[in-house]
């Protein structure tokens, strides 16, 4: 598995598909899991997976319990992970900015910065971008 981290606008994107330009791409959808986001990928190709934010966002709103949801993410990564292929995770960078007011809104990046921590634990590879400068972390 590779993580490319980096902020709204960043050129995660652009990258990703600079160095991947053979890859299949996925937008995780809420409530889908790792087996859906693989469903159809031979693992021929490198698989680039985006739309966490969002995913986490919608799963926020569904859980209530921290830890469960912390269990829902950490099976999506590790069945990322586990699975045949290279999957590329496209991750959002949001703990740069105001730390929010909005109780709801601080859940949201916490929640993203833990997942980003077990995602780039699991990682051979982690690019960080600001500005559309990348930079290899790990």
């Amino acid at each position: 598995m590779l993580c490319v981290i980096g902020g709204t606008c960043s050129g995660r994107r652009a990258l990703v598909a600079e160095r991947f330009p053979l890859a299949r791409w996925h937008r995780l959808a809420a409530g889908e899991g790792a087996a859906a986001s693989r469903d159809g990928h031979q693992g021929k190709e490198a698989l680039v997976v985006d739309g966490i934010a969002d995913w986490l966002a919608a799963a926020l709103a569904e859980t209530p319990d921290d830890e469960v949801l912390r269990e829902t993410w950490l099976e999506l990564l590790d069945g990322l992970a586990a699975a045949p292929g290279e999957a590329v995770l496209i991750l959002d960078e949001m703990g740069r900015g105001i730390v929010p007011l909005d109780p709801a809104a601080r859940r949201l990046r916490d929640h993203n910065g833990w997942l980003a921590q077990a995602a780039v634990a699991r990682s051979q590879a982690v690019w960080y971008l600001r500005h559309g400068l990348c930079k290899r972390l790990k």
